[in-house]
């Protein structure tokens, strides 16, 4: 049995400099599509940060990272596991950043509670997560979208 499991971020911890600085021992393998959910902005009295939920015309870009036990009871911290978030197990293939080889793993992603109510996140944290997609070439219209829904839903005008 390895110490070293897969992980799938989508949100802030697509940022690498902040993952170096979090997780050391973490790293990169690739990047893929979870397709059949989207992103939301949902949260607490300390705000709103991104989950993912079940959706079947959905389609998020992740990357997978291979991280350490003492990388992901780092994350565990960082997400608040488990009250804030719970993990899911998910299987997906991802495409090697070094090799472009395509290759299917059972990873983790952190889910927040279903329960918490929508909300708009920082500018700070918003910034935050599109640095990390600017990083992975991502296209940043998926973020966007998910931070106009969350607008939406909470009455604000666009």
């Amino acid at each position: 049995m390895t110490d070293k499991r897969y992980y799938i971020a989508y949100g802030s911890n697509l940022n690498v400099p902040q993952m170096r600085m979090r997780c050391p021992h973490a790293t990169i393998l690739g990047t893929a599509n979870l397709k059949g959910w989207e992103l939301l902005f949902k949260g607490s009295k300390t705000g709103s940060y991104l989950t993912i939920e079940e959706c079947e015309d959905g389609t998020i870009p992740v990357v997978i990272w291979e991280v350490t036990a003492l990388d992901e009871a780092a994350l565990d911290r960082y997400e608040g596991f488990p009250h804030f978030y719970y993990k899911r197990d998910i299987k997906l293939q991802y495409k090697g950043i070094r090799t472009g080889k395509r290759r299917t793993v059972t990873a983790f992603a952190y889910i927040m509670h279903e329960e918490r109510p929508i909300g708009i996140p920082t500018n700070f944290y918003m910034r935050t997560c599109l640095e990390g997609y600017t990083t992975f070439h991502f296209n940043k219209n998926i973020l966007i979208d998910a931070y106009n829904k969350c607008l939406e839903v909470c009455g604000y005008e666009e």
